[in-house]
C-alpha cells in the first residue's frame, strides 16, 4: 500500500482549509500528524475519506498509484481506506455484532457465513481482550469515551484496512482508557500489510503508540516533518515555537 497526498488544496463551506498537504505513507508505516485546533487535520481525514461537504481545489490523493478523488465514500473503503472518527455516532438497536457484519460484507463485496464470521469476531475480540458481551450491545449506545474509541479499534481489527485514519482516538480518554486504547492499536497495526496516520493534538498518546514519523500541521500545511522526538518537542515548547512557511 502507498498513499501519496500531492499538494493537496481543499475547502470546507467556501473556505480554504488545506492549503498545499503533500504527505506519503506506505505499509507497515505509522504517521502522527499533530496540530493545534483549525491546522487541517481532520480536513484531511475528511478529504481522503471523500466526505461530500468538502472540495478538492487542486492537487490529488493517489492510492497504489490511482487517483482516488473520482471515488465515492464507500468505493474507497472497498479499496481499504479506513477512518475512525473522533465522535462515533450511536445507532439505537443495532448490535455492536450486527454492524460489524454487514461492514465487513459491504467492503468484501460478499458476507461471510455466520459461523465464520463469528470465529473472525472472537479471534479478534480475544486479540483486545475485549468481552464478548461487547459486541451484543447496540452501536455505542451509552457508551463511554473509552468504550466507543475500542468499538473503532475492534472495527479496524475485524475490516482489516490497508489504511486507518484515526482521528484524534486519544480525545476524552483518561489515562487508564489510553492505555488500553494505544495497546489495541498497536495489536492491530502489527500487520505489515497496513499503514496508519494518527491525527492528534497531543504526545500523549504517541508516548504508547511509536510514531515512524510525526508530521506538523499548521495553516493548512505540514510544517515540520520529524521522527517521535518531534512530538516531545512539541510537547515542551508548544505549537506556538513552529511557524508556518
Amino acid at each position: 500500500m502507498k498513499l501519496e497526498i500531492e499538494n493537496l488544496h481543499a475547502e470546507v463551506d467556501g473556505k480554504e482549509i488545506l492549503k498545499g498537504v503533500t504527505l506519503t505513507v506506505k505499509s507497515g508505516e505509522v504517521h502522527a500528524v499533530m496540530g493545534p485546533n483549525g491546522a487541517g487535520k481532520s480536513t484531511l481525514s475528511n478529504v481522503i475519506m471523500g466526505h461530500p461537504r468538502y472540495r478538492v481545489i487542486s492537487g490529488d490523493v493517489k492510492l497504489d498509484g490511482a487517483s482516488i478523488l473520482s471515488m465515492s465514500p464507500d468505493k474507497r473503503a472497498r479499496t481499504g481506506i479506513f477512518v475512525s472518527f473522533q465522535y462515533p455516532a450511536e445507532v439505537p438497536g443495532v448490535s455492536i455484532a450486527s454492524f460489524l457484519r454487514s461492514a465487513h460484507g459491504a467492503i468484501n463485496g460478499k458476507e461471510m457465513s455466520v459461523i465464520d464470521f463469528q470465529k473472525l469476531v472472537k479471534e479478534k475480540t480475544k486479540m483486545l481482550g475485549i468481552s464478548d458481551d461487547f459486541i451484543k450491545r447496540g452501536l455505542n449506545e451509552g457508551f463511554s469515551g473509552g468504550e466507543k474509541k475500542r468499538g473503532e479499534i475492534l472495527q479496524m481489527a475485524v475490516l482489516s484496512p490497508r489504511l486507518a485514519i484515526l482521528d484524534e482516538t486519544d480525545s476524552g480518554l483518561d489515562v487508564d482508557a489510553l492505555r488500553v486504547v494505544a495497546d489495541g492499536i498497536n495489536r492491530v497495526s502489527s500487520s505489515p500489510d497496513m499503514g496508519i496516520i494518527l491525527i492528534t493534538h497531543y504526545n500523549r498518546i504517541l508516548k504508547y503508540v511509536i510514531p515512524d514519523f510525526v508530521h506538523v500541521m499548521h495553516g493548512g500545511r505540514i510544517v515540520r516533518s520529524g521522527k517521535s522526538d518531534l512530538a516531545s518537542f512539541i510537547e515542551e515548547k508548544g505549537y506556538s515555537s513552529l511557524e508556518a512557511t
